[in-house]
């Protein structure tokens, strides 16, 4: 009789083998988590929960990421008319950053482990790590088109065209996620669209000289823009797919981005002229203590953005961005003396009924705090 009561006793600790194997790598993290400082495992179980997050938490890191790339782009704006760097080296340094953070963040978590941990995902999972790397190459595929435009379109043009990576993005989230979005969302996307491309309209100058390319030229030009805006939708719902549907976690997933991002970002540079720059005036010629600011806050967006990808999605993070571009401009215009266009105000209420028609459609604040099971094939992270 006792034998069976412990048998019992033992048969109800025993979870269902599946749930077992979904949350095994969170309860390991969890566990080394205490073991190496006692609030440490509060952190890794907020950040990577079985059960899809809460909406007190896509709340909060939509508003921590508007608030970061808000002062991101404040400090860009001071560094570049304070100092004279390359911005293709600044990118390449705060992805060095970024993955002496995810490193800190591991021996923080696995201590004495952190070496056999980092050989079992990085090196004992190659396809994980070629998987991993299609983002950061199709950001290097992104960039080089995103140039090309520039050279054959006007500013206006330019700027109003790419921003359909809005809805390029939300487009590749119903194809590759398998999600719906109903009217109200749809509009609130193109509201969002129109309203952030007005609040970066700049009218031509009466110095600055007119754009004389061809037809032709113009044509090649908004087809690479409209490649990029794809291009850039298809890589932020690829990493999101990664991020919700693998097993690794978010550090671990920020360390595999930031290695192929080092290595995209050297090609950029060596493909292009800065390489000729860099090899003559050095790697960090015109380094300041503010352009370091960049780079630090500039690391500190990726890591951001990847957590809001993870707990809510790439829309999500457009509105959030947008907000942070409209809340930069009005800090800069006392700070900096800065003057928005006429189309900054129209711009900017645009955004704010996107922002209102996307959370009021099919009840989505509401929703948002339900809690509901994960869907099939979505482990914890």
């Amino acid at each position: 009789m006792e034998r069976g009561l412990v048998q019992g006793v033992d048969a109800q600790r025993v979870p269902h083998k599946g749930r077992r194997r979904r949350r095994s790598s969170h309860v390991r993290g969890v566990i080394a988590a205490r073991a190496v400082h006692p609030r440490l495992h509060r952190i890794v179980a907020w950040a990577s929960s079985q059960w899809p997050p809460s909406g007190a938490k896509k709340i909060a890191v939509a508003a921590i990421l508007t608030l970061q790339v808000t002062a991101m782009v404040l400090t860009l704006r001071y560094s570049k008319t304070t100092a004279r760097y390359l911005s293709s080296t600044a990118v390449v340094c705060a992805e060095f950053v970024k993955m002496l953070v995810c490193v800190v963040v591991l021996t923080w978590t696995y201590g004495a482990g952190i070496g056999d941990h980092l050989m079992q995902e990085l090196l004992m999972k190659p396809r994980d790590m070629v998987l991993v790397s299609v983002p950061a190459f199709l950001y290097l595929i992104q960039n080089n088109l995103l140039f090309y435009a520039m050279e054959h379109l006007d500013a206006a043009v330019y700027q109003v065209t790419y921003q359909l990576k809005i809805l390029t993005t939300a487009i590749c989230t119903v194809l590759m996620l398998d999600r719906r979005l109903t009217t109200q969302q749809w509009v609130a996307l193109i509201v969002l669209t129109a309203g952030v491309a007005l609040a970066q309209l700049q009218p031509p100058s009466k110095d600055q000289p007119k754009h004389s390319a061809s037809l032709s030229s113009q044509t090649a030009g908004i087809l690479a823009l409209l490649v990029a805006c794809f291009t850039s939708g298809f890589a932020g719902v690829y990493t999101e797919k990664l991020l919700k549907q693998t097993q690794a976690s978010l550090w671990i997933r920020n360390l595999q981005l930031a290695v192929w991002s080092i290595v995209a970002g050297f090609i950029g540079i060596f493909s292009t002229n800065d390489g000729a720059v860099v090899m003559e005036k050095g790697f960090f010629d015109g380094y300041t203590q503010v352009v370091w600011c960049v780079v630090v806050l500039q690391a500190c967006s990726g890591i951001v953005v990847a957590l809001v990808i993870k707990i809510a999605d790439n829309i999500v993070k457009n509105f959030s961005v947008a907000m942070s571009l409209l809340l930069a401009t009005v800090i800069s215009m006392p700070l900096f003396s800065f003057e928005p266009s006429p189309y900054f105000v129209v711009g900017a209420m645009l955004v704010l009924a996107s922002v209102q028609l996307y959370s009021t459609s099919t009840n989505y604040v509401g929703n948002l705090f339900k809690r509901q099971a994960p869907r099939g094939g979505e482990c914890c992270v």
